[in-house]
Order: structure tokens, then C-alpha cells, then sequence
């Protein structure tokens, strides 16, 4: 978008407001252009604004949660199940590297607040949980990613027990071919799903639930049907008829890596390979990638999906833990460095300070003039990932007893 477009945008998003106006004021030229500090800098202050992101929801229904986010529209959303769910994995994981107990305590009241949200056939609500909020695949597969980290990382049986339930439901759903159909955001199947798809595949695979694991394959299957020769995947919009943001596609490519290391399934490594190197091919040199490919890797805007770029380091980062491919790794340390310089650490505002943008410059078209919680943490866990050189979060074992 031309800084000139800005003029044109909805009122409802207050540019007068002075904080509004200086976010704005400091993406124009849409270079990002924060100061860059060592690793465990920007993982602190990313920490920092995920815990007040959660505290915001003290005193309401939606207590233990994180907030989906902050935006110019709306201010503090509310706590937002889906992805509270694998922030979870993500507060385990900093416990233990930074030696920190507070961060392990805030992930079992954000498992307590999900266990609330579960309905007797294994259903969670979609959306922020509100009532009359349907359950959505995508959005039952990501809360189960932080139930299978509760029983694997604080042996929670209840965690265990939701898991399974939860695993049944999205059993339930699958079509005869592996795709979903039902239960879907805007009605239409979405390739993305792959990486709600793994946390079905490691339930199954430390519960022993066979039927859970034949179900991730058989998505998976449906989901190559979906590839073209590029690399690219179809059907991988939030829209159809829309090309994909950076961020579905790294959410298709990072299930198809996980699955297939988890269930030794060489195509499914085959084809997140292929659209890794695709996308790394259109990195540039800072780091930057476009907010949305087209087939062939085509380049379709004009802004960056941060939320994407730090996803897409987490993807390059594994396939390197993989395969030893240094260019993965090489990409993934662009990846880093080019986020770092979308976010403030030196802010006294607690709301901008550590957080990040969905998009930059702050008004493209993904998560427009938000900082969503998801951005934050895929963030943080790239960070944790380049600094510890493990897979995050570890992959379960298959059960003895």
C-alpha cells in the first residue's frame, strides 16, 4: 500500500490517536528499522508482552487466557482459546531454558482456562469462545498442541484425557478422502489444517490412539493432492480465490514437516522441502517476504506478513534439524534478524513494547494495525529454537504403559 492509501483507510481505525499516529509515523517508508539486540533480549520482551497479554484478562471470563492481540480498532481483544493453546508449549519451553517457574505456572492456567471451554463430545469453541461460537478443525487442532504439551511436559492427565476427546472429535469429522469440510473458517477446506493435523498425529501417537495418526495421514494425503509442481499449495487461503498469506502458508508447510518427521513419511518431508525452497528463493537479502505468494512463488504484495517471516524461520530452522541443509539454516537467521527489526524494546508503553506487528508496514493487509499474540509467539519460539538448537516443542514417544 502507498503511504498516500492510508487516506482511504476506515475511521474505525483512529490514526489521530497519538499512539496510532506514532506507529504509523515510524513504518512510513515501510522499512523496518528497530534497533536489533542479541536473542535473549528480544525473547524477553516478547515473554514480557505475552504475560501482559495474558494478565489483561484478570477479572473476566476469560481469565488464564492471552489475548488474541492488541489493535488500533479494538484495543485489547479477548483471551482467544486457539491460539492460547500453543502459546502453552511455548511458556513450557522458556521455563525451562530461562530457569523460570512463573512461566510454567501461567501455561497451567491458560491449559485450566481451556479445559473449561471443552464440551462433552471433545468440541472446543471456535473464535474467542463466546456463546454460540461453533468449533472450527483448525482451531480444535491448535488447542490441542498445548493439552498434548500438558501431559508431556507436566503430566497432567487431564490434558491427556481432553486430548483424547478432542482427538475423537476431529475423527469424526474427516471426510472419506482426508479433507475437512465441516467445521471449516468461511465453509471451504484449507490446506493449512496440516498443522492442526500434527498435534492429532502426536496425541494419537502418545495415547496410542491409532485412529488418530491414520486420520493425520490420510489429511496429509488429501493435502499433496493440493501441490502443484511449484511447490505451492492451492486451497490454502482464508478466502477462496485469494492468494495465500505467508502465514497459511507456513502453517501448511510446518505440518507438513512435523508430521512427516514424527511418522518417518519421506513425501510429506518431500513436499515441505519443495515449498521451503520456494519461498526461500523470494527471500531477500534482509530477510523480507511478501504478505502473499502466488503459484510459482510469485510475489503479491507489497508488504511483509511478519507473522509469516517468523514462522517461515521456525519451518527453515527444522528442516535444517532434519536434513542439514546450512541454506535452510541461513534462511532462518535472515528470518530472525529481519523481525527483530520490527520490534520495540525500548518502548515504555507496555503495549508496543516486545510486541509484534502482523504486518509491516503496519497497515498491510494481514492483521491490519494489530500486534495478534500469535506473531509474538512463533517469534519467541524461534528464538528459543536458534538459541537452544532444539526442536520446539519435542516430539512425543510413544507410550510403554
Amino acid at each position: 500500500m502507498n503511504p498516500l492509501d492510508l487516506l482511504k483507510l476506515p475511521l474505525r481505525y483512529q490514526p489521530w490517536r497519538p499512539r496510532h499516529a506514532a506507529l504509523i509515523a515510524a513504518d512510513l517508508g515501510g522499512v523496518a528499522r528497530q534497533p536489533v539486540h542479541d536473542h535473549r533480549r528480544h525473547l524477553q520482551a516478547t515473554l514480557d508482552w505475552l504475560c501482559h497479554a495474558q494478565d489483561v484478562r484478570d477479572g473476566h471470563a476469560d481469565a488464564g487466557g492471552v489475548a488474541a492481540g492488541w489493535s488500533f480498532e479494538d484495543g485489547w481483544l479477548p483471551g482467544y482459546p486457539e491460539t492460547t493453546g500453543y502459546i502453552i508449549e511455548t511458556f513450557l519451553a522458556a521455563a525451562d531454558h530461562l530457569d523460570q517457574p512463573r512461566y510454567r505456572e501461567r501455561a497451567g492456567r491458560m491449559l485450566d482456562w481451556e479445559l473449561s471451554l471443552q464440551a462433552a463430545d471433545g468440541a472446543f469453541p471456535g473464535h474467542f469462545g463466546e456463546p454460540g461460537s461453533h468449533p472450527v478443525i483448525f482451531n480444535q487442532g491448535q488447542i490441542m498442541h498445548g493439552l498434548v504439551a500438558g501431559w508431556l511436559r507436566l503430566q497432567r492427565q487431564d490434558c491427556l484425557d481432553a486430548a483424547t476427546r478432542a482427538g475423537r472429535w476431529l475423527v469424526a469429522q474427516q471426510d472419506a478422502d482426508g479433507c475437512y469440510r465441516r467445521y471449516e473458517h468461511n465453509e471451504v477446506p484449507h490446506v493449512y489444517n496440516t498443522r492442526a493435523i500434527w498435534a492429532l498425529a502426536a496425541a494419537g501417537v502418545m495415547a496410542d490412539e491409532a485412529s488418530f495418526v491414520d486420520a493425520a495421514r490420510r489429511n496429509l494425503d488429501w493435502a499433496l493432492t493440493q501441490q502443484t509442481a511449484s511447490g505451492w499449495f492451492r486451497t490454502n487461503a482464508f478466502v477462496p480465490g485469494r492468494d495465500p498469506f505467508l502465514h497459511t502458508i507456513a502453517y501448511a508447510i510446518r505440518g507438513f514437516i512435523e508430521v512427516g518427521d514424527l511418522l518417518q513419511e519421506p513425501r510429506y518431508l518431500d513436499a515441505a522441502t519443495r515449498a521451503a525452497r520456494g519461498v526461500l528463493a523470494r527471500q531477500r537479502s534482509d530477510g523480507w517476504l511478501a504478505g502473499t505468494y502466488g503459484d510459482d512463488w510469485q510475489p503479491r504484495a507489497g508488504y511483509a506478513c511478519v507473522t509469516g517471516v517468523a514462522q517461515m524461520a521456525l519451518c527453515w530452522q527444522r528442516l535444517h534439524q532434519i536434513g542439514g541443509d546450512d541454506s535452510f539454516r541461513d534462511g532462518a537467521r535472515r528470518a530472525i534478524e529481519y523481525v527483530k527489526r520490527t520490534q520495540r524494546t525500548d518502548s515504555s508503553d507496555n503495549i508496543v513494547n516486545g510486541a509484534i506487528p502482523g504486518s509491516s508496514p503496519i497497515w498491510g493487509a494481514y492483521s491490519r494495525f494489530e500486534f495478534p499474540n500469535w506473531a509474538a509467539k512463533f517469534f519467541a519460539d524461534a528464538l528459543l529454537m536458534e538459541m537452544t538448537g532444539q526442536a520446539l516443542p519435542a516430539a512425543p514417544a510413544r507410550r510403554t504403559a
